[in-house]
Formats: C-alpha cells, sequence, structure tokens
C-alpha cells in the first residue's frame, strides 16, 4: 500500500483568527515570509487549495524564485508542483490562474455525479479525478500517493484545512501570525467548527517560533512523522 504524501499546512492569520476580511488578498504577510513560503512549495510535489480558494484568491500557486526553479528542473521535476483542488459544486473558471498560470499538471477531484460536468466545463486544462459519492481527504491524499505524490502542501483555506485536521491527516503546520486584527464576525476563519485530535488532552508539539520582520512562524509538528529541516 502507498503512504499518502507527508503534508504540511500552510496558512496565515491575524491576530484573531481570520484568513483574510471580505476585500481581495488583504496581505497577512511580508515579502520575507512569501518567499519563506517559496521555498516550502519548492521542496513540495503538489500544492492544494480548496475550490472557495480558487474562486476569490485566484492564486498562481507558482515557484517564483528562477534559482528554486532551476534547481528543481536541475532534479528531473517540473518547475512547479502539481496543483490540487477539490470542488463539490464545479463552479471553476477555467480563465483562472489556477488553471492558466504555468505548466505544472492539474488535478481536480470531484464526486462522481459532478465529473461529467466537470470535464465539460475545464475541458483539457485540468485532470477530472472521480472521487466517489463523496471525496474523503483521506481517499484524496492516498490517491496522490499512487500518483508519486510524497509531500503535499495545503494552502486553504479554512474548510480544506478543517478537513485535513480534522481527520489527522496533517503532519505540520506552520501557521504565519500577522500583527493585526480584521474584527469581522463574518470574515472567513484559519479553521471552521469540529472535533480536532489536538485538545487539553492531546496537545501539539511546537517545533520553532521564528520572527519574520513584523510576522511571527509557529511552527507545529501534528504527527510522528514529523520532518524537522
Amino acid at each position: 500500500m502507498v503512504d499518502r504524501p507527508y503534508t504540511l499546512l500552510s496558512c496565515s492569520v491575524s491576530l484573531d483568527g481570520y484568513l483574510g476580511d471580505h476585500t481581495p488578498r488583504l496581505a497577512l504577510s511580508n515579502e520575507a515570509d512569501f518567499d519563506r513560503v517559496d521555498a516550502v512549495r519548492a521542496s513540495c510535489d503538489a500544492i492544494m487549495v480548496g475550490a472557495a480558494t480558487v474562486r476569490t484568491d485566484n492564486p498562481r500557486l507558482l515557484v517564483r524564485s528562477r534559482a528554486r526553479r532551476e534547481e528543481r528542473t536541475a532534479r528531473g521535476l517540473p518547475a512547479a508542483p502539481k496543483k490540487i483542488t477539490v470542488t463539490n459544486q464545479v463552479d471553476l473558471d477555467v480563465h483562472s490562474n489556477f488553471f492558466t498560470a504555468g505548466e505544472a499538471e492539474k488535478l481536480v477531484y470531484t464526486p462522481r455525479p459532478r465529473v461529467a460536468d466537470a470535464r465539460a466545463r475545464l475541458g483539457r486544462a485540468a485532470t477530472i479525478v472521480d472521487g466517489g459519492r463523496r471525496v474523503r481527504m483521506r481517499w484524496l491524499t492516498e490517491d496522490l500517493g499512487e500518483r508519486g505524490v510524497e509531500r503535499l502542501m495545503v494552502e486553504g483555506g479554512g474548510v480544506v484545512h478543517t478537513q485535513f485536521l480534522a481527520e489527522d491527516l496533517a503532519d505540520e503546520l506552520h501557521l504565519v501570525v500577522a500583527p493585526f486584527f480584521v474584527g469581522d464576525p463574518s470574515a472567513p476563519r484559519f479553521v471552521r467548527d469540529g472535533g480536532f485530535p489536538w485538545n487539553a488532552d492531546r496537545r501539539a508539539t511546537l517545533a520553532e517560533v521564528r520572527k519574520i520582520g513584523d510576522v511571527g512562524l509557529l511552527r507545529y509538528a501534528l504527527s510522528p512523522r514529523f520532518q524537522d529541516e
């Protein structure tokens, strides 16, 4: 049986735990941390975001550094990791950056009843994966393992992070805290309500605290598979 990929969750939040506000792409981080995230991306085989993140943030999900791209290609890898998303409604724009930016393979996981719609809507822009009656994250990660993904970076949003954490599928968490509040109860949060394995009786292991300009990085080990840098 193929192991699921080593899975790293990456997220930036405000002091009150929000992923942003209702404006496009609120900057919760800074250039030094963006470069750190770029290095993490370059170390991974695939990057995953939820469909809501594709729609609202329109992320490119590329490796920005030319040196890191060249280092990947020198090792026989694509210049950037695969892009992964999961959608129940297939309300995705084929012209969004997720599909048009870069040459990396794009995989879209969707329930079986939506597969035909996804193929009609997205055409050759992505590989459509039949996720069965309901796409479950444990199965999705096992499928990625069978596709050769050994290291997966999950960049959100809140629904996807909640699913990975509640199902105990995360090995590592990078949580960057911005030095301001959002204060809007309708804004998206890092996670939604759920039953999480880490609680007062099972505390996550804080592996690193790092000051990066005006933000702070909290790095947590969430499983015995944790790989220290």
